[in-house]
């Protein structure tokens, strides 16, 4: 099983692979928001694409203050995806 750090790693290769980028995300002041944004470019009929990732240990859940932000940014038509393993990261990226 791979680390957070880990997956955060893969994550990243990945995302560049796919002609994406990503950004640390640091919110002052809000606690439990999401660990990066992902930034695809767009493929064949789907345009450009952004969402929230949560990369958390594997068998880990969102704490409470997570899940609450993850759900305030979902309120706002915004994607957060929690992922715990590799083939949940290459899931997201299909």
């Amino acid at each position: 099983m791979a680390a957070e750090a880990e997956l955060e790693k893969y994550l990243l290769r990945r995302v560049k692979e796919l002609g994406g980028d990503t950004r640390k995300v640091r919110w002052i002041g809000r606690n439990g928001a999401p660990d990066r944004l992902v930034l695809l470019p767009p493929r064949g009929i789907y345009q450009a694409f952004a969402f929230f990732v949560e990369l958390k240990a594997p068998g880990k859940e969102p704490t409470a203050a997570q899940r609450y932000e993850h759900n305030q940014l979902a309120s706002y038509g915004l994607r957060v995806v929690v992922v715990d393993s590799i083939d949940e990261i290459e899931r997201i990226l299909k």
